[in-house]
């Protein structure tokens, strides 16, 4: 009985009823986080060219277009922030601003669903003139323990808003503990704090940047995210993040690092959430724009494959579109 013609392994497959009833069931759509991008004013709704299917939009904008999220069950936002016009400065202090498209979005998503769970990206790159993840200093290096500083600052005031959770993605050492203090010394202590804990200098970051207008005017990232081809320092990043306090870690970006979801999520007992990127969602939209696949069964595909690597969590522009991909 070692192998055939006693061992018939298609017998487990031999009808969609038999293959349903030894398959891994499908994600629940509470296990999805939808990232959306907020911006100021009312009555916009952007389309994004690079991201098909995904829109910029004002607060109230955004209370329309979660209606038919939340009714599939997706019980869960990302929100990410821009500021406009000639505020952005040196240090990225807009993004504090208690005025700012982030902080008055949260109350009114609260009160137009108050189950919903919310929550907020802390960086500064979209609020600073260099699109940088913080302050330079007088080399042009990103300032670490500066930078940590005002993204504690960011915390605070979305904390204040009314978050359920932030998540700091700024890749700054000691940017947990930071955060994790200044929501505990400023009353914040049932503030969800997540972890971007391993989150990799990626070519898979373009249509996001193109949506949240973040690109770097110089350089790059690569000297503060981690490094694709050094995995095992990427791997203390998450377990020093779980030692500073966070509550959830995360691998980001998601189908080109499924040896890091397993990784991390087998080395600790922390929930490790998985970010499905922009540049994987899109890469999908342009092969069955081609004809070369089935747009929702890829989809469908790649998200099984970023659970099943043992993602918790997945954060991804997929979830409004739960019921199209899962048939649910």
């Amino acid at each position: 009985m070692n192998g055939y013609p006693d061992v018939r392994l298609r017998r487990l497959r031999r009808t969609a009823a038999i293959r349903d009833m030894f398959a891994m069931p499908p994600p629940g759509p509470e296990k999805f986080i939808w990232p959306v991008f907020v911006v100021p004013g009312a009555r916009r709704r952007e389309r994004i060219d690079s991201m098909p299917g995904q829109f910029r939009l004002s607060a109230d904008e955004l209370v329309k277009e979660l209606a038919p999220v939340v009714a599939q069950g997706v019980k869960s936002v990302l929100l990410f922030g821009q500021h406009e016009g000639d505020g952005k400065d040196e240090i990225g202090a807009p993004a504090a601003d208690p005025h700012g498209a982030v902080q008055r979005a949260i109350p009114v998503l609260r009160a137009a669903y108050p189950d919903l769970v919310i929550f907020t990206d802390v960086c500064l790159c979209a609020y600073t003139a260099h699109g940088h993840c913080g302050p330079r200093d007088g080399d042009g290096d990103v300032d670490n323990d500066a930078a940590c500083e005002m993204l504690a600052r960011v915390a605070v005031s979305h904390a204040r808003a009314g978050a359920d959770g932030v998540a700091p993605s700024a890749m700054m050492d000691g940017q947990i503990s930071a955060i994790r203090q200044a929501l505990d010394d400023e009353g914040f202590k049932k503030t969800l704090l997540v972890a971007y804990s391993t989150k990799f200098a990626s070519q898979m970051y373009g249509p996001f940047r193109d949506a949240e207008n973040s690109a770097p005017s110089q350089g790059d990232r690569q000297g503060y995210q981690a490094s694709f081809r050094d995995p095992k320092t990427a791997i203390r990043e998450s377990l020093l993040d779980e030692a500073e306090g966070a509550d959830a870690l995360m691998v980001k970006p998601a189908l080109f690092y499924l040896d890091m979801i397993r990784e991390v999520s087998s080395r600790s007992l922390l929930p490790v959430m998985a970010y499905n990127v922009s540049g994987e969602y899109s890469m999908i939209h342009a092969a069955a724009e081609k004809g070369y696949c089935d747009l929702h069964a890829t989809a469908r595909e790649s998200l099984y494959a970023i659970f099943r690597a043992g993602a918790s969590q997945v954060i991804s522009y997929w979830a409004p579109f739960y019921r199209e991909i899962f048939g649910k």
